[in-house]
């Protein structure tokens, strides 16, 4: 049976003498060392300061929502072309989604479909980096300078892609990013927010800070305007708030956070996987190279100009999607319809400004079919799928 994804895992041998220790530490959670190790394992492998790490991508997604102190009942501008967790956590946050329509090109959230759907109710803007796709983030950060509005990418499919050379959880003002088994980077759950570096640009930061924080100008030592610095820190003393009850000592608890920490397994997951990450990518790319270039009779999803993928998923586009799925499926290979139905499609999304009225989306989504794609795959079963499709489709 060839599945969409499997888990990659490291040598067992490997991650049992990085979890050895903590048979004598007994120290398991609550930011022990694995997990500050990983945390700065991680801002070193992207080049960027602030990763604050979670149980998952969908809890990290709720507290960075949180913590930025969007408005109850404000409009959260996002995609319908996504997992339903990112509708889920804005809907979850006391927020409403309002959908966009997507790009052909590469199925990210268009920004000039966004920027027609900005209102006096507008929060947020929240776009999708879709199957390692980059958006275009610099049609996002011109509407947020021009709106005024905070952008937050859900990064759950773009650990490892770039953009011109800088990591896709650099842009905007904060992104997440997933973890999960499914994943090209694994903690088997798990997921971060990392800052982006308009949070603590000296001029630009300061608009936002004071929008989404939901306060008056912050004023400390006389002075009116924040340091960059003192912006982010308050903005991960938010998450750290959310994800550890509120609790910021023995004796002190100031708001009623949540759990969302990530344990010291997982972290010591990530420790493992990461130093296998490079070779992980290059093996998906070399898989991912060879589809593009066997495959006949179907459509890609072509990534914008200066945007290095990480071959993530292998999606194709076919007008004969539903009958190339269930013919791969009697053969033992299980592709995935991802992203169908789209999340405006579920029954308690229809309500929601936008839905129904994403034609490209739509589209995208009746197409669409992922095809198998993780490092084991072997020259043998990848022919196998070829062939299948040349043949059928």
């Amino acid at each position: 049976m060839l599945t969409v994804t499997k888990t990659y895992l490291p040598p067992f041998e490997e991650f049992c003498d990085e979890i050895r220790e903590l048979w004598d530490s007994r120290m398991v959670t609550n930011m022990g060392p694995k997990h500050e190790a990983f945390r700065e394992a991680l801002e070193g492998f992207l080049g960027l300061r602030s990763v604050s790490l979670f149980a998952n991508g969908h809890l990290a997604l709720e507290a960075v929502l949180r913590a930025f102190k969007l408005p109850a009942g404000g409009e959260v501008i996002t995609t319908p072309f996504t997992f339903v967790s990112t509708v889920n956590a804005i809907i979850r946050c006391g927020l409403v989604p309002v959908f966009a329509d997507v790009l052909p090109s590469d199925g990210t959230m268009d920004p000039e479909s966004a920027r027609a759907l900005i209102s006096p109710r507008t929060v947020a803007i929240l776009p999708v980096h879709v199957y390692g796709n980059v958006c275009d983030v610099e049609a996002f950060d011109a509407l947020a300078e021009e709106s005024s509005l905070p952008v937050i990418y859900d990064a759950a499919h773009a650990f490892g892609a770039e953009y011109r050379g800088v990591s896709a959880l650099g842009f905007g003002h904060a992104s997440i990013v997933s973890f999960h088994a499914t994943k090209v980077f694994s903690t088997i759950e798990g997921g971060a927010v990392v800052l982006g570096q308009n949070v603590s640009a000296s001029e630009v930061g300061q608009k936002f800070f004071d929008l989404f924080s939901g306060e008056k100008l912050l004023v400390r030592e006389g002075r009116d305007v924040l340091s960059g610095k003192e912006r982010l820190d308050s903005i991960e003393q938010r998450l750290d708030d959310e994800k550890n009850f509120g609790i910021r000592g023995y004796e002190e608890c100031v708001m009623p956070g949540g759990n969302a920490k990530m344990n010291e397994f997982q972290a010591a997951m990530g420790i493992c996987n990461l130093r296998h990450f490079p070779e992980v990518l290059e093996r998906r790319k070399v898989l991912y190279d060879n589809y593009r270039e066997r495959l006949r009779g179907v459509e890609f999803l072509e990534p914008r100009a200066g945007v290095k993928p990480n071959y993530s998923y292998m999606p194709v586009l076919s007008g004969r999607r539903d009958q190339l799925y269930e013919t791969l499926k009697a053969k033992g290979i299980f592709a995935r319809k991802y992203f169908y139905p789209l999340a405006s499609d579920f029954a308690f999304c229809k309500g929601f400004p936008g839905a129904g009225n994403t034609p490209v989306a739509s589209s995208l989504a009746s197409r669409v079919l992922c095809l198998p794609l993780y490092p084991e795959l072997g020259v043998e079963e990848q022919d196998k799928i070829i062939f299948c499709i040349s043949e059928n489709n």
